[in-house]
C-alpha cells in the first residue's frame, strides 16, 4: 500500500515580510473548487522527475502542459547558458492517445502514475540518448541535435523500456517476454519466448510493484554482456473475482491477488548471457516462498548482488552471485524481531566495496562493506534516520544523503541534503539550508545535484547546484509573483502552527491551519486529516495542495497529527503498530481529539475526520471509537479486514491470520459499526484492484442490515484513487457538501 495521501495539510500565512505584504492585497479572491480543479495547475510550472545527464551538461524533466495538466511533455535545459526547451511533445508525437493495455494500466496504478503523455524516461550511462515510453510505444531522443526516433509502433504495449548502459541497445517487455532492440541495425531479438498466461518474464510481480517499491523485473550488467531477469509463475496465487465497473458496464476480472496468509507467486531469477545466448538460473535457495527484493550489479559486472527477503520479512539476506554459473552465497544478513525494511540504498563502488543501510541501531544508517560482505565502518550514526542515499563522489569519498535532522537529532518536519565521508568519521555537513523540505538527485560523479525545494511559502522549485550547495541555475524557479496562477489567492491562506505531544515515550508532531479571518474568541469546527499508516509523514514544512485551502475557505480548522507508526522515524516509532494495526494509531488520534477540545476556539461537538486508503481505515475506526466523539467522517477506499489485503504489506505489520488471529479480529471494521458516533460518508473506486471494493461492500451490507443511515459515493472506472479534474471536482464538492451538513453551517450543532 504505497502511501496515497489525501491532501493533508494546509497553507501558511506566516508573518514573513512577503506573506504580510500579501495580506494587504485588497479584495482577495476566494478559492473555489472549480478553480482548484482547472488548468493551469495552481502549483505553477513544476518540474517532475528531474535528472542530470551523466556528463552533467544537460538536465531533463517532465512538465505538465498548460492546456492540460494531466498530460506531460519531456523538457531539457543546458546546465550552463541557454533556456529550457521541449524535447518530446507528447501531443505532437501521439495526437490521439489510445487505451492502454491492462498490464500497463496496472503497472501505472502500482507506480501511482495518473498522468498521460511522457510519464517516465531514462538516460543511457553515456548520456547520448534519452528513452521515453509514450502511450505504449517507445521513443528515443538523441542528445546531439535533439532528433526523436520512434522505435515501436505496435498494437501491444512496450512496458518498462530501458537504454542499455553503454547505449547500444534498447530493451522492453512485450506480451510478457523480454525484447532487445539493436540501435545499430534496428533489429529486435526476443530474449524469452514462452511468456504467456500465468508465466511472465522481466516484469515485477504485483507484490513487488505495489508493496516492495520495485517496478522492474530485469537488470543490465554495466558491460551489456548479461541481463538478469525474473520469471514469475502466478499459478499458485488465488483467483479473487472482482467486478471492474465502469459507466459503460461491468467486466468480471479473475484477478490473481495474494491475500495475507495465502500463496504468493513463485519468482525465479535468471541471467541471460548475450554472448553465448545461454540462460542460467540463479540459486536463490531451496525455499521458494521468499521475496526477490532487490537486484544490483557490481561496478565491474562480475558480481550480481541479490537481496532475498524471508516470507515473514524478519530476515533480509544479501547474496553474492556468479553470473556465469548462478552460484550464490550469503554475505550479509539483517534480522529483526518485527520486520526488516527494504530500501534503495545499496550502492556498488568502483573499487569493489559497497554501501548498504541498516536499522540495527534503532535508526536507519549507512554502512560501508567490502566485496565479501565484511563491514568496514559506519558512514552515518546518531538519533535520526537516513532517508535515502543520494550519491557518492568516489574520487573524494564524499557521500550524500537526505535526512530530517538538526544537530545530529531527528527533526521530522523538515528535510535536508547532507554530506559525509566514506573514508573517515565526520559530523555530517548540511549541503542545503535548514527549514523547508529538500529532495535531491545527485549526478553519477557526485559533483553536482538537482535540488528540489519547497516550504510553506514556496511552491516546488527545482535548481541546479554544485556539490557544496552553490546555486548554478534554475531549472524551474516557479516564482510566486503576479504571474503565478496561485497569486490571487495568497492573502486568504490560513495561519499554520506546528506542535508536538507525547505518547508512550514518543514525540508526535502536529500541524494546525486556521481559516482566513480567524478570531480566537469564536469557536470553529475542525476537520482532522489523517493517513496514519506506515509511510512518510504528512506533517512537514512544504507547499501544500490547493485543494486543502477549500476546507479553510469553508470555515474549518484543519488539523493533522502523525501518529505512531507513520513516517520515516525510528524503528521503535514505526514498530509500535506491529501485530495491532489500528490500535496505537487510534490511541494517538484520541490524544489529538482531546487536545483539540482543550482549545477555547474549537467547537467540541463539531469535529470530523477524513482520509483515503489507510487514512480511510483510520477514519472508519475513528468514527466508531467513542473516545474520539466525532460528528462525521469521510472514509475513502478503506481496508476493512486485513485478511482481504495482500501478503507483503499486511504480513509485514500483522504476521499471518493464522499466527495473529487476535490482531486481525481487533482490526475488523464490522464489529465496531454499532459504536458509530456520527455520520459517515463512504467513498470507493469501483475498479479498485488494490483495496478491492469488497472492503466497502461488506460495510454497506452491515450498515443496511442494521438499518443504520450513511452516505455513499462510488466512482465507476476508478481504481485506488480518483483521477482527473472533473472527477476530483465532483469528489471535493461531495466532501464540502457533506461537511457543511454535518459540522458546518448547515449542521444541527451550528443551529444550536
Amino acid at each position: 500500500m504505497r502511501n496515497i495521501l489525501l491532501a493533508s495539510t494546509l497553507f501558511l500565512a506566516a508573518q514573513t515580510p512577503f506573506s504580510a505584504a500579501m495580506a494587504q492585497t485588497p479584495d482577495p479572491a476566494v478559492l473555489t473548487p472549480e478553480r482548484v480543479f482547472a488548468n493551469p495547475s495552481l502549483s505553477g510550472p513544476v518540474a517532475k522527475g528531474v535528472s542530470l545527464s551523466p556528463d552533467g551538461e544537460l538536465v531533463a524533466f517532465l512538465r505538465s502542459r498548460e492546456d492540460d495538466a494531466d498530460v506531460q511533455d519531456l523538457w531539457a535545459a543546458p546546465t550552463g547558458e541557454g533556456e529550457p526547451f521541449k524535447l518530446i511533445d507528447a501531443r505532437a508525437l501521439v495526437p490521439d492517445a489510445g487505451e492502454l493495455s491492462e498490464a500497463e494500466k496496472a503497472r501505472r496504478e502500482r507506480m501511482r502514475i495518473s498522468a498521460r503523455g511522457v510519464v517516465e524516461y531514462s538516460w543511457d550511462e553515456q548520456g547520448r540518448y534519452i528513452l521515453a515510453p509514450l502511450e505504449g510505444d517507445v521513443f528515443l531522443a538523441e542528445r546531439a541535435g535533439g532528433a526523436v526516433r520512434r522505435l515501436t509502433e505496435t498494437e501491444a504495449d512496450e512496458i518498462d523500456a530501458k537504454v542499455s548502459p553503454e547505449g547500444n541497445f534498447v530493451s522492453w517487455v512485450r506480451d510478457q517476454d523480454l525484447v532487445v532492440y539493436d540501435l545499430a541495425n534496428g533489429r529486435e531479438t526476443e530474449v524469452t519466448t514462452d511468456g504467456d498466461g500465468l508465466i511472465s518474464w522481466a516484469t515485477a510481480e504485483f507484490i513487488a510493484q505495489e508493496e516492495m517499491d520495485r517496478d522492474t523485473g530485469y537488470w543490465w550488467s554495466p558491460d551489456e554482456r548479461y541481463i538478469a531477469l525474473q520469471r514469475t509463475d502466478e499459478s499458485t496465487v488465488d483467483i479473487v473475482p472482482r467486478l471492474d465497473i465502469t459507466g459503460g458496464g461491468a467486466t468480471v476480472v479473475e484477478q490473481r491477488y495474494p491475500r495475507a496468509g495465502r500463496p504468493n507467486a513463485v519468482v525465479e531469477l535468471y541471467v541471460h548471457d548475450r554472448q553465448s545466448g545461454r540462460r542460467t538460473k540463479v540459486d536463490l535457495g531451496e525455499n521458494t516462498d521468499i521475496y526477490l527484493a532487490r537486484v544490483n550489479w557490481s561496478a565491474d559486472g562480475r558480481t550480481l548482488y541479490v537481496q532475498r527477503q524471508s516470507r515473514d520479512q524478519k530476515t533480509l539476506d544479501l547474496l553474492s552471485v556468479d553470473p556465469a554459473t548462478g552460484a550464490s552465497k550469503v554475505i550479509v544478513t539483517q534480522r529483526s524481531d518485527a520486520w526488516v525494511p527494504l530500501s534503495n540504498d545499496f550502492k556498488a563502488l568502483e573499487n569493489g566495496d559497497f554501501i548498504w543501510s541498516s536499522e540495527e541501531s534503532g535508526w536507519k544508517h549507512l554502512y560501508l562493506y567490502a566485496r565479501d560482505g565484511r563491514r568496514l565502518r559506519a558512514i552515518t550514526s546518531g538519533r535520526y534516520p537516513v532517508k535515502s542515499l543520494n550519491g557518492v563522489n568516489q574520487q573524494t569519498g564524499d557521500v550524500f544523503f537526505t535526512a530530517s535532522m538538526r544537530d545530529g537529532r531527528e527533526a521530522p518536519t523538515e528535510q535536508q541534503l547532507f554530506r559525509t565521508s566514506l573514508r573517515r568519521t565526520m559530523r555530517p555537513v548540511a549541503v542545503t539550508p535548514e527549514g523547508g523540505w529538500w529532495s535531491a538527485s545527485v549526478n553519477r560523479t557526485g559533483t553536482a545535484f538537482v535540488g528540489n525545494y519547497t516550504d510553506l511559502d514556496t511552491p516546488p522549485q527545482s535548481g541546479l547546484y554544485r556539490a557544496d550547495g552553490t546555486f548554478i541555475r534554475w531549472i524551474e524557479e516557479n516564482r510566486l509573483d503576479q504571474n503565478h496562477p496561485y497569486y490571487p489567492y495568497l492573502s486568504r491562506r490560513g495561519q499554520v502552527t506546528f506542535g508536538s505531544m507525547q505518547s508512550h515515550g514518543e514525540t508526535l508532531v502536529w500541524q494546525m491551519t486556521t481559516p482566513p479571518g480567524f478570531d480566537p474568541t469564536k469557536t470553529y469546527p475542525v476537520v482532522m486529516q489523517v493517513y496514519g499508516g506506515p509511510s512518510g509523514g504528512g506533517v512537514k514544512q512544504g507547499w501544500q495542495p490547493a485543494s486543502n485551502q477549500l476546507l479553510t475557505e469553508a470555515g474549518y480548522i484543519v488539523f493533522r497529527l502523525d501518529n505512531r507508526g507513520e513516517g520515516d522515524r525510528s524503528a521503535a516509532f514505526k514498530q509500535a503498530l506491529y501485530l495491532k494495526m489500528g490500535q496505537p494509531e487510534i490511541e494517538d488520534q484520541v490524544l489529538a481529539a482531546d487536545y483539540l477540545r482543550s482549545l477555547p476556539f474549537v467547537d467540541d461537538d463539531r469535529i470530523a475526520m477524513m482520509g483515503w486508503s489507510y487514512g480511510g481505515f483510520m477514519s472508519l475506526r475513528a468514527i466508531t471509537e467513542p473516545r474520539m466523539g466525532l460528528a462525521a467522517a469521510a472514509v475513502g477506499a478503506p481496508p476493512t479486514r486485513w485478511d482481504l489485503y495482500d501478503t507483503h504489506y499486511t504480513e509485514r505489520f500483522m504476521s499471518t491470520p493464522e499466527l495473529n488471529p487476535e490482531g486481525y479480529a481487533a482490526s475488523d471494521a464490522i464489529p465496531r459499526l454499532p459504536n458509530m458516533t456520527g455520520r459517515m460518508l463512504l467513498m470507493h473506486g469501483m475498479a479498485d484492484d488494490n483495496v478491492i471494493l469488497e472492503n466497502s461492500t461488506r460495510v454497506i451490507d452491515a450498515m443496511e442490515a442494521a438499518s443504520h443511515p450513511f452516505e455513499l459515493m462510488l466512482y465507476p472506472g476508478q481504481r485506488h484513487g480518483v483521477r482527473g479534474n472533473e472527477r476530483q471536482l465532483h469528489q471535493w464538492r461531495t466532501y464540502l457538501d457533506f461537511f457543511d451538513r454535518t459540522i458546518g453551517s448547515r449542521s444541527p450543532a451550528a443551529q444550536d
